[in-house]
């Protein structure tokens, strides 16, 4: 049985108080190669794990590997979403974990979990999550907010950062865990994500709200008619 690392027999939640969101060469270029998913649910999840920082307050930290080369730029929905966000360069490093800036950035912060996405799966996503648990920190993988080339990397590398001690997770699940109660005030924004997550949300807003709307202006119903 593998365990998650760091949790020293606390609950492997994402505790929003101390997470830290890292968004890792989610760009043009990387994204022609992806092959175990669609690309727009890729990047659509990944502008709403921007959007849900935002909306929890967490630090985002960005970097993009050899950015005007042939992986391309950070798709913009990832700052746009998240305009706090920092992006950290980098000097070709292929693991942001061995950057020195992006460690520093994420030192900065002074909270030890993280949540982390990157396209390719295997290596930008996988390389800093295991390198980070290494380091002590509490690691959280969105794996299907990270893309790579076939079904069988991406099950490959989910092993990989199990074994090493990294929680998967999957953007929904991490929208839950940062919203944490729909009594809040900015539980509309949130359902808004959730519908980038998964479109068909929309569609239980608009029976929610047709619904209510009935009631509230007394509405005669068709069959009634």
């Amino acid at each position: 049985m593998v365990n998650p690392a760091n949790f020293n027999g606390q609950r492997p939640v994402i505790d929003p108080d101390d997470a830290v969101m890292l968004l890792i060469d989610h760009q043009s270029g990387l994204f022609q190669t992806v092959g175990d998913m669609p690309m727009p649910e890729l990047r659509a999840r990944a502008a709403a794990l921007a959007k849900m920082a935002s909306l929890a307050k967490l630090p985002v930290i960005t970097t993009a590997s050899v950015p005007q080369g042939p992986n391309g730029p950070l798709i913009p929905e990832i700052h746009e979403n998240a305009p706090h966000a920092q992006y950290i360069a980098r000097k070709g490093e292929i693991n942001a974990w061995d950057n020195a800036d992006f460690v520093a950035a994420v030192k900065a912060t002074n909270r030890k979990t993280l949540i982390i996405a990157g396209t390719i799966t295997s290596v930008c996503m996988a390389f800093p999550a295991i390198s980070a648990v290494a380091e002590g920190y509490r690691v959280f993988a969105v794996v299907d907010a990270s893309g790579t080339y076939s079904k069988m990397a991406q099950e490959i590398t989910l092993a990989r950062v199990m074994q090493a001690g990294v929680v998967p997770m999957d953007t929904a699940a991490v929208a839950s865990e940062l919203q944490r109660t729909w009594n809040r005030e900015d539980a509309q924004q949130w359902a808004e994500v959730y519908t980038r997550i998964f479109p068909a949300y929309q569609l239980l807003i608009e029976s929610y709200l047709k619904a209510q709307d009935v009631v509230t202006n007394n509405e005669v119903l068709d069959s009634q008619r």
